[in-house]
């Protein structure tokens, strides 16, 4: 199973009727436009439908000898005045449906940053991003031109066979009856072009997933000398693409083609039985004109007709794979509601100064089913100071930060900040009195300033200065060609791996946090750096709660205090020098894994 087809086959489908009303949600804002859009072109339309009467009026006169300069005048300002009224009405129609896109695209992005964190995990960011904008794109044509299209195309469709009837009932029947049979056809194709089109999306979903993939480890790719076979993988996804999509053209040909085919077999049809009426009298040349005027108008309503399912079965697909998205678990955005009979859990005034920390008996796994990866866990860590957290790979330390920020809620227990249960707290209030620097330190594409105000955008010039001092980044600035505006490229291509790192902290110090969680946060530091940075990070813990994952002993034997793991487990909470004599685990990290202090 390729990539981007997993969430597919983890949803279902939407029902014809969730489909309709899912597509309404989206017309339903810009109704009045579409409302215009359509006068429009039933404006069009009539104008089409009075052009064979008009043709049959000048030939009856031409008949009898009068004047045809007046019907000639009318026939003119006709074709004119419906193709200005059409032209009108598309340019509406496209404008509306710029819109809807550039609202489902707002609303998809929105939801996609508040994605859960096991959400996003779950689903490969290629794939995400196809369904915000190839996705998105197809339910252009379907939201406005396929509305527009079947009303239009059905009033027109019934109005042309009204007039029809009444100029000839049997030639009318004749029409029907090849037009049903070509028709039916048509219906049986209308499926196929689902299912090709979902295809088609899925395989370009796989083209991003590809990309994202080879370009976000692009220094790796060309180290390995991985360039041919990471192509070989973008071609093979555009090689599934373009299968699909000349499966879906195929189809949509045959469909296209039918209205055509329609009236041409009808053309032949009545073009044999009108010949023989008019040989025999029972009805005038004119009218048989008119009536093959109206069946070659035919295949416009008939096209649109056809269009708008054609459109129809592609925004169905489009529409299905959004609402796979809008269907993804989202964060939280307001405070845990209470259950039934139950008050309202509320939350102490937020007191200034650093936090509290505490786990009581706190276990956790990622999804039902898997293994715990923490059990019963608990500890406290009071306000101010350094608190660290040491132990093997795997053991749950950076996932103990995790449930304090609410990437992940936990299973069992609580995890008390400040003294209040976290789920208890309104989600954008706990984050904004956290700092928070990853294990990989990540930085965004934009320049320098961009990077060190992301999380404090407010933050002052004076701010700016004073946290590029703590974090030895004042000399980094000078030697940039444009200073704090320097770009520094794709996921901070431009600068290394410990610029990075103190880029983060220092975004993390901006944001002047009330609890600074630090994980490896100088692992790749030089030692004059890292003893600079260490001395900050002391400073820091002077008036905030820091929580750090260290493997370097000489943050873990600064630290006030040891929290010791193993297995998701807590096993003892100590000073360095308790814990060496105390913990042999401890001891043994000491002594084996953790770095010697620097010099």
């Amino acid at each position: 199973m390729n990539t981007a087809s997993a969430l597919t086959t983890d949803e279902t489908s939407p029902s014809v009727r969730e489909t309709v009303k899912a597509l309404g949600a989206y017309v339903r804002p810009h109704r009045w436009a579409v409302a215009l859009g359509l006068l429009c072109a039933l404006a069009g339309a009539a104008g089409g439908l009075l052009q064979p009467l008009a043709t049959k009026a000048l030939v009856d006169r031409l008949a009898s000898g009068e004047t045809i300069a007046g019907i000639l005048v009318a026939l003119t300002v006709l074709v004119l005045l419906g193709t200005a009224v059409e032209a009108f009405g598309a340019y509406v129609l496209e404008r509306t449906a710029e819109s809807v896109v550039l609202a489902a695209r707002r609303t998809l992005a929105g939801r996609l940053m508040r994605l859960r964190i096991a959400e996003w995990e779950r689903i490969p960011p290629g794939d995400l991003m196809s369904r915000v904008t190839s996705d998105t794109t197809l339910l252009r044509a379907v939201s406005t031109h396929a509305v527009v299209s079947a009303a239009t195309g059905a009033v027109s469709f019934v109005a042309a066979i009204v007039m029809m009837a009444y100029l000839d009932v049997v030639l009318l029947g004749v029409t029907l009856g090849v037009v049903a049979v070509v028709g039916g056809a048509v219906m049986l194709v209308m499926p196929r072009i689902a299912r090709a089109t979902e295809r088609s999306q899925e395989a370009v979903g796989d083209i991003s997933i590809v990309l994202e993939r080879a370009l976000g480890a692009f220094r790796t790719v060309k180290a390995s000398g991985a360039e041919e076979r990471e192509t070989a993988r973008v071609e093979a996804a555009a090689q599934r693409a373009w299968r699909h999509g000349v499966k879906s053209a195929k189809w949509e040909a045959v469909a296209g083609s039918a209205d055509e085919l329609a009236v041409q077999l009808a053309f032949l049809a009545v073009l044999g039985v009108g010949g023989a009426r008019v040989a025999s009298g029972e009805i005038p040349v004119s009218t048989l004109i008119a009536f093959l005027l109206y069946l070659f108008y035919l295949i416009e309503p008939v096209s649109k007709l056809i269009d708008a399912v054609t459109s129809y079965q592609e925004g169905a697909a489009a529409i299905s794979r959004i609402a796979q998205v809008e269907h993804l678990a989202t964060e939280p955005t307001a405070r845990r509601q209470a259950l039934p009979g139950q008050a309202r859990p509320t939350r102490p005034a937020a007191v200034p100064g650093p936090v509290s920390v505490r786990f009581e008996d706190v276990s956790f796994r990622y999804r039902p089913g898997l293994p715990y990866t923490h059990r019963q866990v608990s500890f406290d860590v009071p306000r101010t100071g350094m608190t660290a957290f040491v132990g093997p790979s795997g053991a749950g330390k950076s996932t103990v930060f995790a449930l304090i920020e609410r990437f992940y809620d936990a299973t069992d227990g609580r995890v008390l900040v400040d003294g209040t249960d976290v789920q208890d707290w309104p989600l954008p209030e706990l984050r904004s009195v956290i700092g928070h620097v990853e294990q990989d330190a990540p930085v965004l594409a934009g320049t320098l300033r961009e990077n060190l105000v992301f999380a404090a955008p407010g933050a002052t010039d004076d701010d700016i200065r004073d946290a590029l001092a703590r974090t030895r980044l004042d000399t980094l600035v000078e030697r940039l060609p444009h200073g704090l505006d320097t770009p520094v490229g794709h996921r901070g291509s431009k600068l290394s791996g410990g610029e990075r790192q103190r880029i983060a902290l220092a975004r993390a110090l901006l944001r002047k946090p009330r609890l600074l969680l630090l994980d490896e946060a100088t692992s790749q530091l030089d030692a004059v750096n890292e003893r600079a940075v260490r001395d900050a990070i002391t400073e820091v813990a002077r008036e905030t709660t820091v929580l750090v994952v260290a493997h370097r002993l000489s943050t873990v034997t600064g630290a006030d205090r040891i929290v010791v793991m193993d297995g998701g487990h807590v096993r003892s909470v100590g000073t360095h020098e308790e814990l060496v004599t105390l913990d042999r685990l401890y001891a043994q990290l000491a002594a084996t894994q953790l770095l010697t202090p620097a010099t």
